[in-house]
C-alpha cells in the first residue's frame, strides 16, 4: 500500500488536471448517449476508483468513451428501459472478465506501432479541431465527440467555419486565448524546484476562467458567458436527492435477447478500445512500462460490472484523459484513483462551483493536450523511418480524422497488414549453382506466401546435380512449403538429383526437418 503513495507529489497535481478534463467529457458523452447526465459522472468515478484500483497500468485512466456513444444510444433506444440497458452493461463487464480468462488481451500486441502512433496523432488533431468551436463559445456538438460527421448536420471542418462566421463569443475567445497563452508559457517557465512545480497549469486556467467571467459580468456584461457555455453538473439539494441520481439494473430483462446483443457488442467494442488505448499509453509512458493486457481486460470488466450496477455508462480506458495524465507528470495509478475521488467529492460537495467553469477554459486545456499528441516532429520522425512506417501512420491519422476512432483504426490496421504482407513478399530464398552443385537457401521463416518463390527456385535446379536446401536460418517452415520440398525430393530420384536438407531441428513449430537426408519428414 505504501508503494502506491511513493510518487504522490507527481500524482496529486496530475489527478486534479485529469479530473478537470474528465468532468465536461463525462457530461458530454452522457448527453450524446441519450443517458441521464449523472450516468456519465458515475462512469468517470468508477473508472477512477474501481478500474484505477484494479488495473496494473501506471498511467491509463478509464471513464465513459466517445467511441461507444453510438452503440449506447442505439441500445438505450431499443431496450425497454434505461435499467434494462444497465443490465447489458453488467453483463458486458462479466464477459470482459471472461475474455481476460481466455487471454484475449494478447490481440493488442499485434497492432503495429505505426497504427498506434497514428491513433495518438489523430486524437490530438481531433481534440484541436473539435475544441475550437467550444473555445469560441459554440457548443452545438457535445464535449468528447470524435465523429467527423456531427449530429447537428455539420462535420468537423464545416463546424469550425460556421462557428467563426456566425457564433463567436468575445468573452469565450478572450478566456480561451489567455488560457492557451498561459498553458504554453507555463510549460516552458514552470520551475523545477519549489512548491510552484506542483501547481497544475490547467487548475490555474480554470480559476482564471471563473474569475474573468465574473469580471465580465460586473464590468462588461456583453462579454459575460451565457449559462449554456458553462459546465452543467446536476445539482442535488439534499443527500437523498443525490442518491436518487443512481439506478440499478432491471434483472427481469435477463431473458431479453436484445439485452444480450447489446451486452456482447459493448463487451467487444469496449475491450478493443481499452486494449488499444492502454497500448498507446504504454507508448507515451516515459518509463516505457508495459501493462498486462489480460489483467487490464479484467479490470475494465470489473469497472463495467460496478458501473452498470449503480447506474453508470460503460467504461473503457480513454486516451484523452490518459494523455492528459501523462502530460501532467503522473507516475503511478494513484493519479487515476485520486481523479475518481475528486470527481465524487466535487459533484457531492461543490456542484455549484463546478457550474461556474467556462467550457472555453477547458477547451484550451484540451487543445494544449492535443498539440502535444500531434507535434510536427512526430510526423517527421515517421517520415524518416521510411514508407512502410509513414504510410500506415498517415492512413490511420486520415481515417480516424474523417470517420471515427474505431473505423479509423480498422482501416489503419488493414493498410498496415498490406505492408506486412508486402515486406514478407520480398525475396526470402536465394538460388546459386556452380557446375553440378546447387544451393537453395531460406534467409528467413517460410510461410504460405513464399510457396510460389520456393517452387520457382526449385524449378531452376538442373538434372544430374547435387542440391543443398539450407533451412538453418529459419525457425519455422509451414506445412505448405514442407510438402513442396517433399514432392521435389520424391521426384528428384527420377532426375538423378541428390538432395540434402540442412536445418536446425531442435525447435520447430511446424512439420520438422531432419538433415541431411533425401526427404523432409514430419516429426
Amino acid at each position: 500500500m505504501m508503494s502506491l503513495f511513493k510518487s504522490w507529489r507527481q500524482d496529486l497535481p496530475a489527478s486534479i488536471v485529469v479530473a478537470l478534463v474528465a468532468l465536461p467529457l463525462c457530461l458530454g458523452i452522457a448527453l450524446a448517449s441519450g443517458a441521464p447526465l449523472f450516468s456519465g459522472l458515475i462512469a468517470g468515478i468508477v473508472g477512477g476508483l474501481i478500474v484505477g484500483a484494479l488495473s496494473k497500468s501506471s498511467l491509463s485512466v478509464a471513464g465513459p468513451a466517445a467511441g461507444l456513444t453510438v452503440i449506447v444510444l442505439g441500445a438505450i433506444e431499443s431496450l425497454p428501459s434505461y435499467q434494462a440497458f444497465l443490465l447489458a452493461v453488467v453483463l458486458a463487464g462479466a464477459m470482459q472478465v471472461a475474455f481476460a480468462a481466455t487471454r484475449a488481451g494478447v490481440l493488442a500486441e499485434f497492432v503495429p506501432s505505426s497504427v498506434i502512433t497514428g491513433m495518438l496523432a489523430a486524437i490530438g488533431l481531433i481534440l484541436i479541431l473539435k475544441q475550437i468551436p467550444h473555445a469560441v463559445g459554440y457548443d452545438a456538438d457535445y464535449e468528447g465527440s470524435f465523429e467527423f460527421f456531427q449530429r447537428d448536420g455539420q462535420n468537423t471542418i464545416s463546424a469550425i467555419f460556421n462557428t467563426l462566421s456566425s457564433s463567436v463569443s468575445a468573452g469565450a475567445v478572450i478566456i480561451a486565448a489567455l488560457s492557451l497563452l498561459f498553458l504554453f508559457w507555463w510549460d516552458a517557465a514552470k520551475p523545477k524546484e519549489g512548491p510552484l512545480r506542483l501547481l497544475p497549469g490547467p487548475l490555474v486556467v480554470v480559476v482564471l476562467g471563473i474569475g474573468l467571467n465574473a469580471l465580465f459580468g460586473a464590468v462588461a456584461p456583453s462579454l459575460a458567458i451565457r449559462p449554456s457555455h458553462l459546465v452543467q453538473v446536476p445539482v442535488a439539494n439534499s443527500f437523498g436527492e443525490f442518491t436518487s441520481f443512481f439506478s440499478v439494473p432491471d434483472f427481469s430483462q435477463i431473458g431479453n435477447g436484445a439485452v444480450w446483443t447489446a451486452a456482447i457488442t459493448l463487451a467487444i467494442v469496449a475491450s478493443l478500445e481499452s486494449l488499444l488505448s492502454v497500448k498507446a499509453v504504454d507508448e507515451l509512458d516515459p518509463k516505457r512500462r508495459t501493462t498486462p493486457k489480460n489483467w487490464e481486460l479484467m479490470a475494465q470488466g470489473g469497472g463495467n460490472f460496478v458501473s452498470g450496477m449503480i447506474g453508470g455508462l460503460p467504461v473503457t480506458s480513454v486516451i484523452v484523459r490518459s494523455s492528459a495524465n501523462v502530460d501532467s507528470g503522473a507516475d503511478s495509478k494513484l493519479s487515476s484513483i485520486l481523479h475518481g475521488i475528486w470527481l465524487l467529492l466535487s459533484v457531492l460537495l461543490i456542484p455549484v462551483v463546478l457550474n461556474l467553469i467556462p467550457l472555453s477554459a477547458l477547451a484550451a486545456v484540451l487543445i494544449a493536450t492535443g498539440y502535444k499528441l500531434t507535434k510536427p516532429k512526430l510526423f517527421l520522425d515517421r517520415w524518416k523511418q521510411g514508407w512502410t512506417q509513414f504510410v500506415p501512420f498517415v492512413a490511420t491519422v486520415a481515417a480516424i480524422l474523417f470517420t471515427d476512432l474505431l473505423i479509423g483504426i480498422v482501416i489503419g490496421l488493414g493498410i498496415g497488414f498490406v505492408f506486412v504482407v508486402a515486406r514478407n513478399f520480398r525475396t526470402a530464398i536465394t538460388f546459386a549453382c556452380d557446375g553440378e552443385d546447387c544451393l537453395i537457401r531460406a534467409r528467413r521463416n517460410l510461410y504460405f506466401i513464399h510457396k510460389y518463390e520456393l517452387q520457382r527456385e526449385l524449378g531452376r535446379v538442373p538434372d544430374n546435380s547435387n542440391l543443398l536446401i539450407d533451412l538453418s536460418s529459419t525457425n519455422y517452415v509451414d506445412l505448405d512449403n514442407i510438402e513442396i520440398i517433399n514432392a521435389f525430393i520424391k521426384g528428384a530420384a527420377y532426375r538423378n538429383i541428390n538432395v540434402v536438407v540442412r536445418g536446425d531441428i531442435a525447435r520447430r513449430s511446424a512439420p520438422l526437418v531432419k538433415a541431411p537426408l533425401t526427404e523432409v519428414v514430419y516429426a
